[in-house]
């Protein structure tokens, strides 16, 4: 087991890390959250709550799996979160984390142009905007990572150009694209199930894992 990985189990869950900025940060969240279901409602269009349903599903997925591959392996996940933190919820991910990628989902919705036949750079700009807000990310994992806050284990997953593309594909372009690709379903009943199917996913896999297995990850 790797030293990120102990530092990561140590206070794995553990509610007496609560921090009290926790508290605005989920009233923001619960604002912006708020205000898009009443423009929706008002409106007629819950894209931008879709969005950002989306966006968090998928990030729960990718955790979810992340903290297996440590589970399994014993040694490391593909990316883990040893730092400091007000709730560290896997080895992976912690409350900032779920925040960010709570509402991000809504930024992405709220970038995209108004007619989606316009192109940036050549490419419809829904999915030019996906490439470049995961391109964005991934920068600042970068970051992050060069601070010590996220660290990666494999090779293969690391500061490289191939680990770059591998970093961009599977940990954030599937977020936004998964978000274009149900808000383009026809009716609200189908993107009311892919969302669902969405959190179906981890929240079984976890219950079975974590909860009658006694997994920790």
């Amino acid at each position: 087991m790797t030293p990120a990985s102990q530092a990561a189990l140590d206070g794995l869950r553990d509610l007496s890390t609560i921090k009290w900025y926790v508290i605005p940060m989920l009233a923001y969240t619960f604002l912006i959250y708020v205000k898009e279901i009443k423009s929706a409602r008002h409106a007629g269009n819950w894209d931008a709550v879709f969005a950002g349903a989306t966006v968090f599903g998928l990030d729960f997925i990718n955790e979810t799996w992340n903290g297996l591959v440590f589970y399994f392996t014993q040694h490391s996940a593909f990316w883990t979160t040893p730092g400091d933190t007000a709730l560290r919820t896997m080895v992976g991910w912690n409350i900032e984390i779920m925040f960010m990628f709570g509402i991000v989902g809504i930024i992405y919705y709220h970038t995209l142009l108004d007619n989606k036949e316009d192109k940036i750079l050549g490419i419809p700009n829904r999915w030019a905007i996906a490439i470049g807000y995961a391109a964005f990310c991934v920068f600042i994992e970068c970051l992050l990572n060069a601070g010590g806050h996220l660290v990666w284990e494999y090779p293969w997953w690391y500061r490289s150009f191939g680990g770059f593309w591998l970093v961009f594909l599977i940990g954030y372009l599937p977020f936004f694209v998964g978000a274009l690709l149900v808000i383009q379903l026809k009716t609200n009943r189908n993107k009311i199930v892919a969302v669902s199917i969405i959190y179906a996913l981890p929240i079984i896999t976890n219950i079975i894992c974590l909860g009658f297995l006694g997994f920790r990850y």
